[in-house]
């Protein structure tokens, strides 16, 4: 299934976190904290502003982002989980 972002949203993938500690001990599922780093899948062609002009998104696919720990809205897209929010909710690109 292809799917477009409308507007100014991202779709973004989670990047899952190491399940052993820097200690080696291994955190179970249940104890994991959700993800807040993740993978722009696809964004979509940007806002307008107060006069109607598009403006367009910094953020393109590819980019790794860091994002708020309850952003966005859970999907399944292809079978896979995906994150959808506002380019607003992503604090910042990881370089």
């Amino acid at each position: 299934m292809a799917f477009r972002p409308l507007h100014d949203r991202v779709v973004v993938q989670a990047v899952e976190s190491e399940s052993k500690s820097a200690g080696g001990i291994i955190i179970p599922d249940t104890a994991k904290e959700k993800p807040s780093q993740g993978k722009v899948i696809s964004v979509g062609p940007g806002a307008r502003d107060n006069d109607g002009k598009l403006v367009a998104l910094e953020l393109k696919k590819g980019d790794v982002v860091l994002y708020g720990k309850y952003s966005g809205t859970e999907v399944k897209i292809d079978g896979k989980d995906m994150l959808i929010m506002r380019e607003s909710d992503v604090m910042g690109v990881v370089e």
